[in-house]
C-alpha cells in the first residue's frame, strides 16, 4: 500500500472534488501581469548586468547567472500557466504571453502545450508512457532489451546526463526539430520558434559579439536546465510514487499520490512559481501557480498528503526501473537481489 493512501481514501469520498478547487482556478490579472513584470523586468535586468560584468570578473558574471537563471524558470512557469489556460480567462491573452515567454525557455509553445497536455492525461499510467515524460522501463522491460539498449538506457539515466548533457540537449537541440507526430500548429509553433531565436541571437551578435553572448546565456540555460529538469524529475519519480496499468488507473489517485508535494524553502518556493505544489496542479491545472499554495493551506485534504524535502528527494536520484511486483521504483542494484533470488530458486 502506498504511504498517501489513507490521504487518498478521504479524497476518494469526496465525489465532487471540483468544487474544491474551483473558486482557485479564476485568475487574478492584475496578479498575473504583476507576476509578469516581477519575472520579466529583474531577469532583463540581470541579464545585462551579466554584460557588464564580463569586462570586470567573469566570476562575477557566473555569480549572476544563479538569479538570472531562477527568473528564468519563473518565466518558465508563466509560459507552463499561459499553455493551461490559467494564467488569463483570454485564451488569446495565454497563448500571446505564452509564445514570448517560451522563446526566452528556447521551447515552442504549441508544440510544448500539447506535450504537457499529454503527460497530465497520462502521467502514472504505465500504458501511456512516451510523450512528456521521462524514459522509464519496468524492471521486465529492461531485462528484456539488448545489451546495447541497457546501455543506452542506463546512459540516459545517469544523473550527470539527465540533469546536465541531456537538458542541455533537449532545450538547445531536441526542440529545433519537430516531432514525427506534430501537427500542424506544433511544427509552425516550432519553425516560429527557431524563426524568432535566429533573429534575436543574429541581433545580440552583431550588437555585443557572439562571444559575449555565449559568455552570459550559456550559464543561464546550464543551470536553469539543470533545475528545470530535475523539477520534471522528482515531480513524477519520488518513494512511494503512485504508477499503475491504465485499467486501474486514476486520475485522483495519480495527483494525490502520482504528483510529489515538494516543500521548497520560500525563496525557491517563489522562485519555482509554487511548483512544488503539485500534487493540486495535476488535480486541477486551471489553478494559477499563484493560488496554488491559498488552495493547500485551506484545504485540510491537501494537507495530509506526504511531502518531500530538498534532502529527501535526493533519494529520487537513486531510482532507475519501476517494479511492478512491489508497486515502486528501484534502483539497478536491485538487479542483482533478483538475479540471487531466482539463482536460489532455481537451486
Amino acid at each position: 500500500m502506498n504511504p498517501g493512501s489513507n490521504t487518498m481514501q478521504a479524497a476518494s469520498d469526496i465525489s465532487s472534488w471540483q468544487k474544491v478547487v474551483a473558486k482557485y482556478q479564476k485568475p487574478d490579472h492584475r496578479r498575473s501581469l504583476w507576476q509578469t513584470a516581477n519575472s520579466l523586468i529583474p531577469f532583463f535586468a540581470l541579464w545585462y548586468l551579466m554584460y557588464l560584468s564580463l569586462g570586470i570578473s567573469y566570476w562575477i558574471t557566473l555569480g549572476l547567472s544563479f538569479p538570472a537563471s531562477g527568473f528564468l524558470i519563473r518565466i518558465f512557469i508563466i509560459s507552463h500557466d499561459c499553455g493551461h489556460g490559467s494564467f488569463f480567462k483570454s485564451r488569446k491573452a495565454n497563448s500571446i504571453l505564452g509564445s514570448i515567454t517560451s522563446i526566452l525557455t528556447f521551447i515552442p509553445y504549441h508544440r510544448w502545450k500539447h506535450e504537457h497536455a499529454v503527460h497530465h492525461a497520462t502521467a502514472g499510467d504505465l500504458d501511456g508512457r512516451g510523450v512528456g515524460d521521462i524514459w522509464t522501463l519496468t524492471v521486465k522491460e529492461y531485462l528484456e532489451l539488448s545489451f546495447w539498449r541497457r546501455i543506452g538506457y542506463r546512459i540516459y539515466r545517469n544523473p550527470f546526463v539527465m540533469f546536465g548533457v541531456g537538458a542541455m540537449f533537449t532545450f538547445l537541440i531536441h526542440y529545433r526539430f519537430p516531432t514525427r507526430n506534430s501537427g500542424k500548429r506544433e511544427r509552425t509553433s516550432n519553425h516560429r520558434t527557431n524563426l524568432a531565436l535566429f533573429t534575436i541571437v543574429s541581433i545580440l551578435g552583431i550588437t555585443i559579439g557572439l562571444e559575449a553572448l555565449l559568455l552570459v546565456q550559456l550559464p543561464i540555460l546550464m543551470i536553469s536546465s539543470a533545475a528545470g529538469a530535475w523539477l520534471f524529475y522528482v515531480q513524477h519519480q519520488f518513494e512511494g510514487v503512485y504508477w499503475d496499468r491504465n485499467e486501474n488507473w486514476d486520475y485522483i489517485t495519480e495527483a494525490m499520490e502520482g504528483s510529489s508535494f515538494y516543500r521548497l524553502p520560500k525563496i525557491l518556493q517563489w522562485f519555482t512559481g509554487n511548483i512544488g505544489f503539485h500534487h493540486i496542479h495535476h488535480l486541477s491545472p486551471r489553478i494559477p501557480n499563484y493560488f496554488l499554495e491559498k488552495c493547500h493551506k485551506e484545504n485540510l485534504i491537501f494537507q495530509k498528503v506526504k511531502h518531500i524535502t530538498p534532502l529527501s528527494s535526493l533519494k529520487s536520484l537513486t531510482f532507475r526501473l519501476w517494479d511492478e511486483n512491489r508497486r515502486k521504483l528501484v534502483g539497478f542494484s536491485y538487479l542483482k537481489v533478483l538475479r540471487a533470488q531466482n539463482a536460489m530458486a532455481v537451486q
